[in-house]
């Protein structure tokens, strides 16, 4: 007689090493905020915290898109090509990138206020899994906390308060933001899909005796973001600037109408661009000395276009001088060849710059000499500085002494 052995025992299913839990710290350590109840919901919940995340993520997603279009002006690669018409498009670009950021501050602010209890949850960490989305969560807030705090005071020319150069430093700090916002979303997606499915029958929960709600707060914040935009972004969109009670500069308030980042003074070119023998050197095989006189004799062009500033700010004028290709072609210089652009400043980050050949041979690039109908002020490069379309403002060179090929 053979014996029934039973239904087959099923080997026991291996947890991955990084599935493992983790001992349990002692209670001992369940302190301060780690201690039950020490953190009150007041509103919180994970529908919220999952709606405010997809509103911080697409307005991250759009300063990112458009600071890395502003770095790629600035600083570009071999690949990167930037247009020259519309002439307004990098006006628009970075100040949707400003004004994005302003607005998010708030938001950001919200999305702490919903989320700072699981920082102190107990057990702090479960398993690895956990701790990499844990250190990619603190690498995650701290990376958007520095990227709004450094933006504002960038945006308000607090550059003494920053203490480093801001340019690389938001530039990196931003892929290494990116990169923790992609491990959270991965260790997170499943969770927000199912809490967003959940939330659409959930009804208020009573604190205190009231009832607060996730379209309370989320009116709130939407408020605030609202407040914050219509409060700033008057100063790239000019018919909302006597709305923009908060905004860093006025698009009118400035010498010939028009504000000034650098002035004459602070660059340290006054006596050098107000010298009598004061020439602008062209050079190539047939170099060029020109005067101020003699600049203003040759055939002047007009061109309206914007002075666009990475701060935000924006403004559109009319600029008055010589074709900058006239003055290469008369100094010999050939037509596909990039142009480096000197000033008079003897330091500075942006006391050189370099226009690709396609700008340097656009009619609307000028070598200006006069601001709507006036001639140059001091603050805004006299005796002549460049202007071209479609240029970040610290590119339009003031105060200009050199021109010719680069390399």
């Amino acid at each position: 007689m053979v014996r029934d052995p039973g239904p087959p025992v099923s080997a026991p299913r291996r947890v991955p090493l990084w599935r493992r839990p983790f001992p349990e710290p002692p209670d001992v350590l369940r302190r301060g905020p780690f201690a039950p109840g020490a953190i009150r919901p007041a509103g919180r919940s994970a529908a919220l915290s999952a709606r405010l995340g997809l509103w911080l993520g697409a307005a991250f997603g759009i300063c990112l898109v458009t600071g890395l279009i502003s770095h790629g002006i600035q600083h570009p690669p071999d690949w990167f090509v930037w247009p020259r018409r519309p002439v307004s498009l990098y006006r628009v670009t970075q100040g949707l990138h400003v004004a994005t950021g302003l607005a998010t501050v708030p938001l950001l602010l919200a999305k702490l206020w919903a989320v700072y209890p699981t920082l102190f949850r107990w057990p702090p960490v479960r398993n690895g899994a956990d701790l990499l989305s844990r250190a990619a969560l603190l690498v995650l807030v701290a990376g958007a906390v520095f990227q709004l705090a450094s933006g504002v005071l960038n945006t308000a020319r607090q550059y003494a308060v920053l203490g480093f150069g801001f340019p690389a430093a938001h530039y990196w700090t931003a892929w290494i933001t990116t990169g923790a916002l992609v491990i959270h979303i991965g260790a997170q997606a499943t969770v927000v899909r199912r809490v967003l499915r959940e939330s659409r029958s959930a009804t208020p929960a009573p604190v205190d005796g009231a009832v607060v709600t996730r379209r309370a707060v989320v009116a709130t914040v939407a408020a605030a973001a609202g407040v914050v935009t219509l409060a700033t972004v008057g100063q790239t969109v000019r018919p909302l600037s006597k709305l923009s009670v908060l905004a860093p500069r006025r698009p009118g308030l400035g010498p010939q109408g028009l504000p000034v980042n650098r002035s004459a003074a602070g660059a340290g070119v006054v006596a050098a661009a107000t010298r009598d023998d004061y020439r602008l050197v062209v050079a190539g095989p047939r170099p060029l000395r020109l005067g101020r006189d003699a600049l203003a004799a040759l055939p002047q062009h007009t061109a309206e276009l914007p002075i666009a500033c990475v701060e935000g700010w924006s403004a559109t004028a009319r600029w008055t001088g010589v074709r900058l290709r006239d003055l290469l072609a008369e100094a010999g210089v050939a037509p596909g060849a990039d142009i480096r652009i000197e000033s008079l400043q003897r330091s500075g980050a942006y006391r050189v710059s370099t226009l690709p050949a396609a700008f340097a041979q656009d009619p609307l690039t000028l070598v200006a000499l006069r601001l709507n109908g006036e001639t140059l002020d001091l603050d805004h490069g006299y005796p002549c500085r460049l202007i071209a379309p479609n240029r970040p403002g610290v590119l339009q060179t003031k105060w200009v002494a050199w021109i010719g090929a680069h390399g």
